[in-house]
This record gives C-alpha cells, structure tokens and sequence, in this order.
C-alpha cells in the first residue's frame, strides 16, 4: 500500500504561501497608485524587472545541494514566460474594461473550471465527486467575496480578457505540473527567473507608452513598495508556486491559490480601512473551507510521478 509523500506535504505549503502572498500584492498597488501617478502595466514590469534583479541575484549566490535537476530547453522556459505574461497583462486589461470585481471574478473562476478539463483531458487527472464539490465551493466562495460588496458592470470585451488570462493561468500551471509529472521541470528559481524575464521584455513597450517612470513627491515610500512586490509576491511567490505546481494535482493547485482573495480581503479590512461584510465572512468561509478540503485530499494521494515508477519496477523484478 502506497504511502503519502512528505514532499507533497512541503509543496501544499509552499503553494499556501505563495497565494497569501500574491493577495499582498494588491494592498502593495493600492498604497504605490495612492503615492504615484504609475499605472497597472507599468507596475507589472517593474515587479517583473525588479523580481528579475532579485533572482539573478539569489542564483548568484546561491550554493547548489542535492542532485542536479535535468533543465528544461530555452524554447520551454519562454513558453512558461508567455503564459506568465499572457495571464498577468490580460487579466490588467479585464479590469480595465469590466472593472476590477468582474475581472477577478471571470479570471480566477474560469481559471480552475480550464485546468480540471485541461487536467483530465491531457494527464488523465480526476478530481472525483469530492473534489469537484470542492472546486464548485470556492467557485462560489469567489464570487460571494469579490462581488458581494457591490457587482461590476459586465462588459463582452472585459469578460474576453478574463477568459483570455484564465487561459494562460491555466496553460501555466498544466505545463508545470506536466513537466512536473515527467521529471522534467527543473530548477523553479530558474523557471521563475526566465518568466519574469519574459515578461519584463512583453510588457516594457506597453509600459513606455502609459509611463514607465512615476511621478511623486514620496519616492522613498513608491521604491520600498516596489522592492516588496518584486521580492515577496513575485521573487519568493512565484518560485514558491512553481515547485509546489510541479507535484500537486494541477486542480488542486488552481483551488488552493483562490487563497489570494483571501489574503487580500483580510489586508484591506485589517490595514486599509476598508469595511467588514457579510459578503466577505461568507466567502471566506466557504473558500477556505473548500480549500482546506482539498488540501486533505491531495495529502491523503499516494505520491505519484518520476519518482515512483523506480519503486513499482524494483517490486514487480523482485516478485
């Protein structure tokens, strides 16, 4: 009988933190568009710039232990890149056109629905009535948070960039979980680092053009601010993500990041001011539940992958 992984223990955590700590990055561009004049497109490439300098600077230093991983082609990094840069710049452009509420919701909603079809279709990956109860709660927990305070108008083309960005959320997290699977994912800090890099190049002409530079009168605060969103929900997020996607179901991944909502819905209310609601208890609740949920599934899941069929084999010569 098949035992439960420490490791996929380790990468339930790490994507834990990593979707706490892409929810802080909100509160980081309330506070920057508060003291500047910077726009979203041109934040997102200093967070992509900024993380990249934080990276090369951690893989400067930093000592390699264990065995070497196999590393990925440059044409498979840059596709990771593109997916990373199609999510992030789409998802800009739905709150731009359907504002801020329908965007999050038509992203992180359509997200997880692509990734268990995606899932199920390419790697064979099931959910089971459980977990498809689960994804069904914090579908539902989403949008009780996020549009219970007060909808947004639904506009077609803004409803089209959020499906275009839930589909290169979701093509970023298949592909880490199916190189994962393989044995092929390599190094995540070099993942991470080749897909800030990509986009950090996307997205710098768009930048130019709405302003690269910001204007204001607390500039030590903005690049405090900007170090902190490159470093911890870019840098540390996204290679947190990265290691735990390659080993969890590619579903359960996409569930367990709703924590960012989460996360940020807690920021605003504890540090910005913003009002307490029902609608935010109740979604909370039934994300969190929902997620706790599948968090006891995936940690009850046999280990699988690369690393196993050595094991099966050694059994079955032995017989």
């Amino acid at each position: 009988m098949s035992n439960p992984s420490p490791a996929s223990g380790r990468s339930l955590l790490y994507l834990v933190i990593a979707g706490a700590a892409w929810g802080t990055a909100g509160a980081a561009a309330s506070l920057l568009f508060l003291a500047s004049d910077l726009g979203p497109i041109s934040l997102s490439f200093w967070r992509c710039a900024g993380g990249l300098v934080v990276l090369l600077g951690v893989l400067a230093v930093r000592r390699p232990r264990g065995p070497r991983r196999p590393r990925p082609s440059a044409a498979s990094l840059i596709g990771t890149g593109l997916m990373f840069t199609l999510f992030q710049a789409a998802y800009f452009a739905a709150v731009r056109e359907t504002g801020l509420a329908v965007g999050t919701v038509v992203t992180l909603g359509a997200g997880p629905v692509l990734i268990a079809l995606g899932a199920r279709y390419w790697m064979g990956e099931r959910l089971g009535r459980g977990g498809i109860a689960a994804v069904v709660g914090a579908l539902a927990g989403l949008a009780v948070l996020v549009l219970g305070s007060g909808g947004g108008e639904v506009r077609p083309l803004g409803v089209g960039w959020a499906l275009l960005s839930a589909a290169g959320y979701a093509g970023m997290t298949l592909r880490a979980r199916r190189l994962g699977r393989r044995g092929a994912g390599g190094d995540p800090l070099i993942t991470t680092t080749w897909s800030v890099a990509v986009g950090a190049v996307c997205l710098l002409p768009l930048a130019a053009v709405e302003g690269l530079l910001p204007h204001t009168a607390e500039l030590g605060r903005v690049l405090w601010l900007l170090v902190y969103v490159a470093t911890v929900p870019t840098a540390l997020a996204y290679a947190l993500y990265f290691t735990g996607a390659a080993a969890v179901r590619s579903a359960t991944v996409s569930v367990i990041m709703l924590i960012e909502p989460v996360s940020a819905a807690v920021i605003a209310v504890l540090l910005l001011g913003e009002r307490l609601t029902g609608a935010v208890v109740l979604g909370t609740v039934l994300l969190l539940t929902s997620v706790g949920a599948l968090i006891a599934d995936e940690a009850r899941r046999p280990v699988d992958g690369p690393r196993a069929r050595p094991v099966r084999a050694a059994q079955s010569a032995a017989r």
